[in-house]
């Protein structure tokens, strides 16, 4: 079967201090990045999709699986490795704001805290459960980029967690076969995105 990780679009910053998760929704930005994916997966046979519960997912996912008149899985083992992290501010904007902090997170600090050994365990358990249930289909699963990460460093045999920044929107494909093998096809396909500047981040 062959799956197809996205990385949803691009949310809302969202910075709380109450204690409660910040689970943005998308920017308009981000919507409109959704509707682009969604147009350009619809010529494809897709014969399922799922979505991690958290909201920024749940939205990328919705205008596909309406594209293509599916309904949208909840899978919770392919949510974020911080899901109840209290503030949400998308790596491009750290970047601008401060280099320094940028660095600093993306050498290690995003995971700072972080069970990273169970994270990877959990999320390649969800995509081998979603994987034995399409034998032989094509599956869209709406997620993040530590799931993307993990997944692909899985399949890869790789110790780095995150090793890549996956692009919002972004389609990774990957070849599941039922003897077991697992096998990377493309990362990060963004094309969907080219020719309108204000939907590339």
């Amino acid at each position: 079967m062959e799956l197809l990780l996205i990385r949803h679009a691009l949310p809302l910053r969202v910075e709380k201090r109450d204690g409660t998760p910040a689970d943005p929704s998308l920017s308009e930005q981000g919507a409109r990045q959704a509707q682009r994916l969604a147009a350009w997966l619809a010529g494809e046979r897709i014969d399922a999709v799922y979505a991690s519960p958290l909201q920024r997912a749940r939205e990328t996912a919705e205008p596909i699986a309406a594209a293509l008149r599916l309904a949208v899985r909840i899978e919770p083992g392919v949510t974020e490795f911080d899901p109840l992290a209290e503030s949400y501010v998308p790596l491009e904007e750290i970047k601008a704001e401060s280099r320094e902090l940028w660095r600093e997170l993306v050498s290690g600090g995003l995971t700072a805290g972080i069970d990273v050994a169970l994270f990877r365990r959990t999320v390649a358990a969800a995509i081998e459960r979603i994987v034995s249930c399409h034998a032989g289909e094509r599956v869209a699963v709406v997620c993040h980029g530590g799931v993307v990460n993990a997944w692909a460093a899985h399949v890869l045999g790789l110790e780095a967690t995150l090793f890549f920044q996956p692009g919002y929107t972004s389609v990774s494909r990957f070849l599941a076969a039922g003897g077991g093998d697992r096998s990377l096809l493309s990362l990060n396909e963004t094309a969907h995105l080219r020719g309108d500047v204000g939907l590339e981040v």
